[in-house]
């Protein structure tokens, strides 16, 4: 049996999470107490119409998750393949979230003199040990609800011949870092098509732009130091136990130069023989601000 444990952030789509995984034949248990995870799977495993794959929620309504998921998880890998799935967002969009839909936080819940601020500060602290030893995180923050099911699927696909997935994401400085970014590459120093009047609303998935970018000797250059480290590092990684490695390529606004490094990239170690994936978070932003200058 595979059992995937859904933790991270509330109000960072845990429960959109789980319905995605019922969709795709997984058998769902939520808000199950975290030291009980064990005793829970070793019950069910005695079943004769044993379900192969189950999902698990984990959350901060249990004032001990981070020292019981991480007993939990060494007892549950004794018995099945356990992996865990943590979804992440950034403090704005929670606090909007929380305002939209006029819930509580779990936390003030049980501490009334929480403020919505504190206790997504709190949560996040608590939750942070657990972050680091996740084998997917995904940041919601900007995600449509197509998005996230596409992210999920990702999650849940078989690995080819076993070897993680590699997830290269295209993003603007200007809006941020990706917050489920494990490296992140720089892509601002090279030259810039946006000042190229025919590049300017063309983006990296356009022909035109990925060959203004690579022209560039400095863009070559870049190119072969990010392969050469990526080549070094990813077998590290893979001997670690790592199911996905995301993989973050920054510009000024993420629609050029960022986007022609993931995409290459992409195909460059598909080629290779590793399940890769490449994403622009912020196109929809970058659409936006254009329509908006134009009107």
């Amino acid at each position: 049996m595979k059992l995937l444990i859904v933790t991270g952030m509330s109000g960072s789509g845990k429960s959109k999470a789980m319905k995605m995984l019922e969709d795709n034949g997984y058998y769902c248990m939520d808000n199950l107490p975290t030291k009980l995870f064990s005793n829970f799977v070793n019950m069910m495993l005695q079943m004769d119409d044993l379900p192969k794959y189950m999902a698990i929620t984990a959350d901060a309504r249990n004032p001990h998750i981070a020292e019981e998921l991480t007993g939990e998880i060494e007892e549950l890998r004794k018995m099945v393949e356990a992996k865990i799935l943590y979804l992440d967002t950034d403090d704005s969009n929670l606090l909007k979230r929380y305002k939209e839909t006029r819930r509580l936080h779990p936390l003030m819940v049980f501490d009334s003199k929480l403020d919505l601020k504190a206790a997504i500060a709190e949560e996040r602290h608590q939750l942070e040990s657990i972050r680091q030893i996740s084998d997917y995180i995904i940041d919601t923050s900007e995600l449509s609800t197509a998005e996230l099911r596409e992210k999920i699927l990702q999650v849940i696909s078989e690995d080819a011949e076993g070897r993680m997935k590699l997830n290269f994401v295209a993003f603007g400085y200007k809006y941020g870092i990706p917050a489920d970014a494990d490296l992140v590459f720089d892509v601002r120093c090279l030259p810039n098509p946006f000042y190229r009047p025919e590049l300017k609303n063309l983006t990296g998935m356009d022909k035109e732009v990925r060959d203004y970018v690579m022209a560039q000797n400095e863009s070559r250059a870049l190119y072969k130091r990010i392969v050469d480290y990526l080549e070094c590092t990813l077998p590290m990684y893979e001997k670690e136990g790592k199911a996905q490695l995301v993989v973050g390529l920054g510009c000024t606004g993420g629609q050029h130069r960022s986007l022609t490094f993931a995409i290459l990239l992409a195909e460059y170690f598909e080629k290779q023989g590793y399940v890769t994936q490449k994403w622009s978070r912020d196109k929809n932003k970058n659409v936006a601000e254009i329509k908006q200058r134009e009107g």
